[in-house]
């Protein structure tokens, strides 16, 4: 700042600055995404029609452990129409066990499977005027690569032989981000508002009482505290701070597509901007 002169006996008193304007700290951002098209055939899982009227991001199944052909391009042109954006949900190929069963599939050909599904993936949004915009494993593939290095870069081998920089959306800290940022993909950070956590942030597994939340009220409240305080109650009652940019509903949730309206309308009245990240 400049200095002024001081004033003398005769001169008027200088008038008072205006008070500096108060910086005002920017409203959290998420993305919502749920994973949809894990119907197969005649059978069908999730409202995605109504599912792609609330998230902004959708994990659409690729055929490994839900979703065919034809509800893959569905989806797709849905999702393109509203303009959520579209994800490649990779799986192990176990369509009876819904992708969920722990697996032990070689590296390499993990690597060459996760690269079929993008790239039929690929086919339909491109299709729909869109593209496949990033990658999320699902079920036993996403719990298996929060520790399993070696598991974890195969995947990203596979992003990476499908042809794009694709970001990767994952449990923050897990072997998947760390093969990712390796490979010079870009990653993000995601947090599931109906499931319960480990003391380590990890997730509680399915088959452990509790593991899945569906209380509306307790969901809504989770998904504010990722939002605003950044952080998440575990099972044990511990505090554990969780930086994230993505939200996840599942699909396959009873009443999902009311819950995923009723968080999203949570958010919003929050002044949380619920926008995608891709």
């Amino acid at each position: 700042m400049t200095a002024t002169a001081p004033a003398t006996a005769a001169s008027p008193a200088p008038a008072a600055s205006p008070a500096p304007a108060t910086a005002t700290a920017s409203p959290p951002v998420l993305d919502l995404n749920a994973d949809l098209g894990e119907g197969f055939g005649r059978w069908t899982l999730t409202d995605d029609e109504a599912l792609l009227s609330v998230v902004t991001s959708a994990n659409v199944a690729c055929g490994f452990h839900g979703g065919d052909p034809s509800t893959m391009r569905r989806v797709c042109e849905l999702a393109a129409e509203r303009g959520v954006g579209i994800g490649a949900q990779v799986s192990y190929r176990d369509l009876a066990g819904f992708g969920r069963r722990a697996m032990d599939v070689p590296p390499d050909e993990l690597a060459d499977e996760i690269a079929y599904q993008i790239g039929a993936l690929e086919v339909f949004a491109r299709s729909a005027g869109a593209r496949v915009r990033y990658v999320k494993p699902h079920g036993a593939l996403y719990n298996r690569t929060v520790q399993d290095e070696e598991q974890a870069a195969a995947v990203i081998r596979g992003v990476r032989l499908a042809g794009d920089s694709l970001p990767v959306l994952g449990l923050p800290g897990s072997r998947l981000h760390e093969a990712a940022a390796e490979a010079g993909l870009p990653v993000v950070a995601e947090a599931f508002a109906d499931r319960a956590y480990t003391a380590a942030g990890t997730l509680v597994p399915r088959r452990e009482p509790g593991a899945v939340l569906t209380d509306p009220g307790e969901v809504v409240a989770r998904a504010l505290g990722f939002a605003q305080d950044r952080a998440v109650t575990s099972v044990c009652g511990r505090r554990v701070e969780v930086e994230v940019r993505s939200l996840c509903l599942h699909g396959d949730t009873p009443g999902a597509a009311a819950l995923a309206r009723r968080v999203r309308a949570g958010l919003e009245a929050a002044g949380v901007r619920v926008e995608a990240f891709a």
